[in-house]
């Protein structure tokens, strides 16, 4: 991926950066690979709003991307790399020699004509999908799952991946180092994909504009030292004040630096070392 900058010719160009979109192969996504996406605006079926600042944005459709990565020994070909609304990364379309196609996350140096595929015995190159125990130590990985068999969850975003840092063939487990630093046991039977995830550069792209966060479907957002008390836990005084407050959410949950993760939570045994 690489940005391009643009002449000042008005104030929402003067600092945009965007991408040059010229990984992106495949100009239209696979109709029969997409589905609709309902608005909901942040609402949940009551009608209430339980995420704040959502709504209105360009309308666009769900890729169904396979996490799952399940056609163990059947070959894939790269037919093109694909845009996906929905999410930082890119999208990679795949055909299998059966004639299924499939999305799956792009993983960076992954091109069109590349060949591909999933499986315990298949080489751990770029774009293959295998179990934790197969791959070797210190190898990067992404789209790692959790749980044997419920597809990847870790790992997703541009840019993102995971390290192996050691394997136990005793207790049949792999310790990953995860980009936000955490080290996380893993059971060795959960697959992952070789490599990292591709459009790196995505976190350096620069909006330039308000218009375009409401392209994208996100509100404005109003601090809370501006409301009224009764408004906001931050809220009130004469003149401009920070309130002198811990600051937290409009309903009291802490907002910067506290804890807020439960303290006996299953998966505390499985990491090894916080992020933090």
């Amino acid at each position: 991926m690489s940005l391009k900058t643009f002449s000042s010719r008005s104030q929402g160009m003067r600092f945009r950066v965007a991408s040059t979109f010229e990984e992106i192969t495949e100009k239209k996504p696979v109709k029969s690979l997409t589905k609709a996406k309902t608005q909901k605006a942040g609402r949940n079926n009551q009608g209430r709003i339980t995420v704040r600042h959502r709504g209105g944005g360009a309308k666009r459709r769900i890729r169904i991307v396979d996490f799952l990565r399940n056609k163990d020994g059947v070959e894939a070909v790269v037919k093109g790399i694909a845009y996906d609304p929905n999410r930082s990364a890119n999208l990679a379309h795949l055909e299998y020699a059966d004639g299924t196609q499939a999305y799956i996350i792009a993983p960076e140096g992954l091109t069109v004509g590349a060949k591909v595929m999933s499986g315990s015995n298949v080489e751990a190159v770029v774009g293959n999908n295998l179990p934790l125990t197969q791959i070797p130590v210190g190898l990067s990985v992404h789209c790692v799952e959790l749980e044997p068999g419920k597809g990847a969850k870790v790992a997703r975003s541009a840019g993102n991946d995971c390290q192996i840092m050691a394997r136990d063939t005793n207790a049949g487990t792999v310790t990953l180092k995860l980009a936000s630093g955490e080290v996380r046991v893993f059971d060795g039977r959960c697959r992952a994909t070789v490599g990292s995830v591709g459009n790196s550069e995505w976190g350096s792209i620069k909006l330039g504009k308000a218009g375009r966060k409401r392209y994208l479907g996100i509100r404005p957002t109003v601090r809370g030292v501006v409301m009224n008390p009764v408004d906001h836990p931050m809220g009130g005084g004469e003149g401009r004040t920070s309130g002198g407050g811990v600051p937290v959410s409009p309903w009291g949950k802490l907002a910067k630096g506290g804890k807020t993760r439960k303290p006996y939570k299953a998966s505390n045994r499985v990491i090894l070392k916080r992020r933090k």
